[in-house]
């Protein structure tokens, strides 16, 4: 397979990618940022007793625990969805929760503030973490799924800027711009190392890989022709005829597609 080729595969494959890293960490914020923080750190019960005395409340499905002011500290409950567990710091702020239900289950941890800090679900999917920052933004994201492993990094506002992912292909490493563009791509499979870089409409510009004929560097104009090839290179003729140059091949090529320089 020659660079072009290989070039305009991994960046159709690149759309497909996107779609699942997109899904994985919207399924991981959704879950965390609803089900955990509602379900599990949403108001969880009435308060503790107003006297704050010795009496207990408990009950064949609760169990609530206080501190010596009758602070309400921790709640060991089981609802229709299942069993959880809150715990809260003296400020009456939850702090940390742990929830069973029929998708799975989900760990939650918050800060002094009561945001959520980082979160974890295991379900069908595959286990899935969550990390947000103090404004209670998700900023990194892990998750494993049958497709493989992958990490997901976000800026301040929410858009994606790395992807890092293991597939069955192999490793990958994808970068965004702040508009969501993809503008550089990294990808080692089994013909060997690619790396291709974007302009800010996403279009591929840059292709250079290294596969079983030798290196190989393509360049693009803005409608996606090749206009320069470096490297191991095959033309078609229009009579079908394949030519495949050496690794010290340049060749030129008008907008037609057709080459209108070449050195070797």
């Amino acid at each position: 397979m020659t660079t072009d080729e290989r070039i305009e595969n991994l960046e159709k494959g690149l759309v497909s990618a996107r779609r699942l890293n997109r899904w994985l960490l919207a399924a991981v914020g959704v879950a965390l940022g609803v089900w955990i923080l509602v379900g599990t750190f949403g108001p969880a019960t009435a308060g503790a007793p107003a006297g704050g005395g010795a009496v207990k409340e408990i009950r064949a499905n609760r169990f609530v625990l206080e501190d010596k002011n009758g602070n309400q500290r921790a709640i060991l409950d089981v609802d229709a969805d299942g069993p959880g567990l809150s715990l809260f710091d003296a400020a009456g702020k939850t702090r940390a929760g742990l929830r069973v239900t029929a998708d799975g289950s989900a760990l939650a941890l918050a800060d002094a503030a009561g945001k959520r800090g980082a979160g974890l679900v295991v379900t069908a999917d595959g286990p899935g973490l969550s990390l947000f920052d103090a404004a209670g933004k998700t900023r990194a994201g892990l998750s494993v799924t049958a497709g493989g492993p992958s990490l997901g990094l976000l800026d301040a506002a929410g858009k994606m800027r790395t992807f890092l992912s293991v597939t069955a292909d192999g490793p990958s490493l994808d970068l965004y711009d702040a508009a969501g563009k993809t503008r550089a791509g990294l990808v080692m499979d089994a013909d060997g190392p690619s790396l291709r870089l974007f302009d800010a409409a996403g279009k591929g510009r840059i292709g250079m890989d290294v596969g079983a004929d030798g290196p190989g560097l393509v360049l693009r104009d803005a409608a996606g022709k090749a206009r320069a090839t470096v490297g191991v290179t095959q033309t078609t003729s229009p009579d079908g005829r394949t030519t495949t140059y050496p690794e010290s091949s340049l060749l030129l090529f008008g907008p037609d597609g057709k080459v209108i320089w070449q050195a070797r």
